[in-house]
């Protein structure tokens, strides 16, 4: 058993979870990623970011894992065909139809699990401020919920600790401090409705080019447009 720590990374090929395996790299955590594909429409571009990921952050595993469960259960316009994805409303505080009925519970499970039998020290999930206005399960008090399950569910010597280091961050705090780590941001994708380029005008597009506008830097991922988003959510 080596002494250093391990972190499971919940790497969605997106811009938070790059930065938060950001974090816990310069934490001092040996990286252990881990990527799931449960039927979402950007699904391909999303493996072969994280993936991409991984190798740029050394990581000492990649797991990727596929399940339909989600897709199957349905009402989410992520997973969805017949259901469109919405153009962005920032200031919304109404749950959209991308949230995936109960995910980061699953997605969190299945990163406990991969923990708890690679002996890790903690798990990392990017969801940050702007998420919890609409989606339940990007709450601090679900992160808080969720740990107690952690602690109530695994083995007696097992210490393993929920880590949503950006619950109070906004989308422009973390592209701030992803730009001061390095993280190579042209190797995320965040777009919820196209794999190349992204649409630009989804809530994901919307808040990524947000920070991005706001810090007065390029967002380096190609766009079919990109609208104006700094007056918004201001």
């Amino acid at each position: 058993m080596s002494d250093e720590k391990r972190a499971v990374i919940l790497a969605s090929g997106g811009m938070d979870s790059a930065t938060a395996a950001a974090i816990a790299k310069e934490r001092g955590y040996e990286l252990y990623m881990l990527h799931t594909s449960y039927g979402q429409r950007t699904e391909s571009k999303e493996h072969d970011c994280a993936k991409t990921q991984a190798e740029y952050f050394d990581a000492a595993d990649f797991l990727h894992l596929t399940t339909d469960h989600l897709s199957k259960i349905g009402e989410s316009s992520l997973t969805d065909e017949e259901m469109d994805v919405e153009d962005a409303d920032l200031d919304s505080d109404e749950v959209p139809t991308s949230y995936v009925p109960f995910r980061n519970a699953n997605l969190l499970s299945m990163a406990t699990s991969y923990a708890e039998a690679n002996h890790c020290d903690a798990v990392f999930i990017g969801a940050h401020s702007e998420d919890f206005s609409g989606y339940p399960d990007c709450r601090p008090e679900f992160f808080d919920a969720f740990q107690r399950v952690v602690d109530v569910g695994t083995k007696p010597e097992t210490e393993l600790s929920i880590e949503a280091p950006f619950v109070e961050w906004s989308k422009t705090d973390i592209a701030e401090r992803g730009l001061e780590l390095g993280v190579s941001y042209e190797h995320t994708w965040s777009c919820y409705q196209d794999e190349t380029p992204a649409c630009g005008t989804c809530d994901a597009c919307a808040f990524r080019l947000q920070a991005f506008q706001r810090l007065d830097e390029r967002d380096p991922i190609r766009y079919a447009e990109r609208p104006d988003y700094t007056e918004e959510s201001a």
